[in-house]
Formats: structure tokens, C-alpha cells, sequence
């Protein structure tokens, strides 16, 4: 078979399974878990992964809610990643529903064809996306080695070539001082919160002074038990965002000096904890990038590039922490009308109509495609290797 008829047949797998993709999709979406606990839609995609016949991992990398299987005996090992955690209160916001069975479905399709084509697929499932670093952590285990290239596509409402993945390193904080009651001897106190509210307006103030494509956000999880104690412990969370994972250390320690001078001037003391798995930003390989837009070309999807379109959807993913170890593309499919983004009521609705559904298929069938390219298109795997040895160096991303 040449690359042509490999595609077809891959596009012709996708319309086969599309009604069982397509309920797969819905019942994940049905049944929002959050990170690690996707016991539900592991269940389901390793059941669908079997009685397709690949022999799958289920539980993998001492991960209770992650997977992995293969396909195709020699060539190239290309993996395709599926997402599938919710987010609290709103469910399926980030439409992973409609990652995870792209993915699947794209991972099936290339199967299909993966020895005529000479290459291998993996399929991994990668839970807790949503903060809880699901690839990191299979990285660490190993999950990574012998993959030569990695691809998902993000829901939004439009079709890009990259979301404009930041890095982000999540910190929590207390704050300790001195309990006493604030009417009867307010001077024997250290108000804890005075220490956490002037941390807050400190990193208000300095927000002026940060780079376009930098983001600083927390809230108060603990602020006293009572009016009339002086708060002797409080606690925020935060999150710090910079454009590359390399920019985001000076700017973690300008946050820490905002909250520990705080913690100084109201005679109180802090300790801090930086969460173990922050977010490199995501380097998107350019000829894989080529390749998935003319194969979503094909499907009569226009893929944008979200600078010269203005339609940039920011965020932060362990993806970018891949994308630092093997070639790998991030591309956003239309979902949900123009504006409505993504972490929002409006779009977990999308995410499980006729628009989510197509998205489904059309993922599905432009990954399996890109993946053959990879295998198969003369130079197409080359010229992914050479680009990603541009990719910055020096950089610890696990």
C-alpha cells in the first residue's frame, strides 16, 4: 500500500468504529472523575482497546488510572495520548472526553495499518492533566523511551495549529504568627492574615511589572477561625505561569520574596512548597505541525495559526514537558461556536453535541494520518528529528 491508500484505509477504520468512539465519548463525559480517579474511562478505553485486539497495560507506570499499548512490530514508535480527567464542579470544561476517544480512535486506525506501513503505535492513556501531572510522572517511569514522536489534539472553539502552552509551577504557602484576642490584647498578636494579605498585594503590585506572557493567580484556603482571635495560620495557593520553563525560575523567586517580605513586616513566618511537578511550556515540532494541518486539510477542517489569526487560547499542560523529550504537537479542533472558551459551562455543554462528536472523528482521522506520514512520507520523519534537536537545551523538565 502506498501513503494514499494507508490513509484512506486508516480514515475508513475511524468511520467504522465512529459510532463506538462516539458513545465512548459520551459516557465519559456522563461521568466527570478528576485527577487519578478516572477509573471509569480507564475501564472503558482498555475495554474498547481489547476487544479491538491490542494487548494493553491497564494500570501502568504505578499509576492506577493510566494505560498503554502497542501496535506494529518494527519502525518508528509514534505515540498517540489520551486524556480524560474532568474538572471540579464543571465537568468536562476542557472537552478530554473528546481527547480521549480521538485518540483512541486515531491509535486504532493507525493500528490497522501498522504493519503494512512499517511502523509502531503506542496508545497511552495519561490521567490527571488538570493539575496532577499524569505525564510527568509517566515520563519519570520510563513511559517515554523508545517514542520517536507524540501527538493529541486539544477541543476549543476554533482549529489551530498550537495552543500557546505556558509553563506553570504550582506553590502552596502558610503563614504562622500569634493567636490572641483582638479586643482585649490585639498588641500580644502576629496576624497571620495581615501577612497573607499583604503577600496578595504585593504580587498585585508587581503584576504592572511582569511580561506580557506571564500570569500569577492564588486564592486564601484558610483566614482565621474567628473575628475576634487574631489569625495565628493561614494558607493561599498559587499559581505562577511564564512563557517558558526556563523564564518561569526568576519569576517563582520574585513571587517567594512578595510573600516572605509580607511575612516579615507583619512579624509572622512562612514556609512555602513548590508542587513536584510543574509544567514545561510546549514546543510544537513544525513538521509535524505541517503535516497535521493538510491532513485536517483533507477533512475540510482549516487549521489557523492562532498569532496571525488573533484567536490565541492560553493555558498551561504536561504535554509541554513531552514536548521537551520527544518531537510532539499540541493542535486545538473546533468544538464549541467562536468565543466560548474552554474552562467554562458553555463549553462542557459543547463538548457532548453533533460539534464534539465530528471533532471526534476528525481528530481521530488527522492524527492516524499524521502518524502515517511520520511512518511512511519520505522525510517527514527526518525533518521531525532535525527540528526537534533545535528545540532549547539545558532545560530539567522531570
Amino acid at each position: 500500500m502506498n501513503v494514499e491508500e494507508l490513509k484512506q484505509a486508516a480514515c475508513d477504520r475511524v468511520d467504522e468504529l465512529a459510532d463506538e468512539l462516539i458513545h465512548a465519548s459520551r459516557e465519559i463525559h456522563a461521568h466527570p472523575e478528576e485527577n487519578f480517579e478516572e477509573r471509569f474511562a480507564h475501564d472503558l478505553l482498555t475495554d474498547m482497546l481489547n476487544r479491538h485486539g491490542l494487548n494493553v497495560t491497564r494500570h501502568a507506570y504505578d499509576l492506577e488510572t493510566a494505560f498503554d499499548a502497542e501496535a506494529g512490530t518494527k519502525g518508528a514508535s509514534i505515540a498517540v495520548l489520551c486524556e480524560y480527567d474532568a474538572l471540579p464542579g464543571i465537568g468536562h470544561a476542557c472537552g478530554h472526553n473528546i481527547i480521549a476517544t480521538a485518540g483512541l480512535g486515531a491509535g486504532l486506525a493507525a493500528a490497522a495499518v501498522a504493519e503494512q506501513a512499517g511502523g509502531r503505535v503506542r496508545i497511552m492513556g495519561t490521567p490527571a492533566e488538570e493539575g496532577g501531572g499524569g505525564k510527568v510522572r509517566m515520563a519519570r517511569a520510563g513511559a517515554f523511551d523508545g517514542v520517536d514522536a507524540a501527538m493529541m489534539v486539544h477541543p476549543a472553539d476554533a482549529d489551530l495549529i498550537a495552543m500557546d502552552c505556558i509553563a506553570i509551577h504550582e506553590l502552596t504557602v502558610a503563614f504562622s504568627g500569634r493567636a490572641a484576642h483582638a479586643a482585649a490584647a490585639p498588641w500580644e498578636g502576629r496576624n497571620a492574615l495581615d501577612a497573607a494579605v499583604l503577600g496578595y498585594m504585593n504580587i498585585a503590585a508587581m503584576r504592572q511589572h511582569i511580561r506580557p506572557n506571564e500570569r500569577i493567580h492564588g486564592i486564601f484556603t484558610k483566614a482565621g477561625d474567628k473575628p475576634n482571635i487574631v489569625p495565628s495560620d493561614t494558607a493561599m495557593d498559587w499559581y505562577v505561569r511564564s512563557g517558558t520553563i526556563s523564564s518561569l525560575q526568576p519569576l517563582k523567586q520574585r513571587v517567594l520574596t512578595c510573600l516572605e517580605s509580607a511575612a516579615t513586616a507583619c512579624g509572622c513566618t512562612m514556609s512555602h512548597e513548590w508542587d513536584v511537578n510543574p509544567y514545561a511550556d510546549m514546543v510544537d515540532n513544525g513538521p509535524m505541525v505541517q503535516a497535521y494541518v493538510a491532513n485536517a486539510a483533507r477533512l475540510g477542517r482549516s487549521v489557523l495559526d492562532p498569532v496571525a489569526s488573533g484567536r490565541r487560547v492560553v493555558g498551561s499542560t504536561d504535554m509541554g514537558n513531552i514536548s521537551y523529550l520527544v518531537p510532539s504537537i499540541h493542535p486545538m479542533i473546533k468544538v464549541a461556536p467562536d468565543g466560548v472558551p474552554i474552562h467554562s459551562v458553555d463549553f462542557a455543554h459543547w463538548a457532548a453535541t453533533a460539534e464534539g462528536d465530528k471533532a471526534v472523528l476528525d481528530g481521530a482521522k488527522a492524527m492516524a494520518m499524521t502518524v502515517i506520514d511520520l511512518w511512511a512520507s519520505p522525510g517527514v520523519l527526518d525533518q521531525t528529528q532535525a527540528a526537534f534537536a533545535t528545540r532549547p537545551g539545558g532545560v530539567e523538565v522531570l
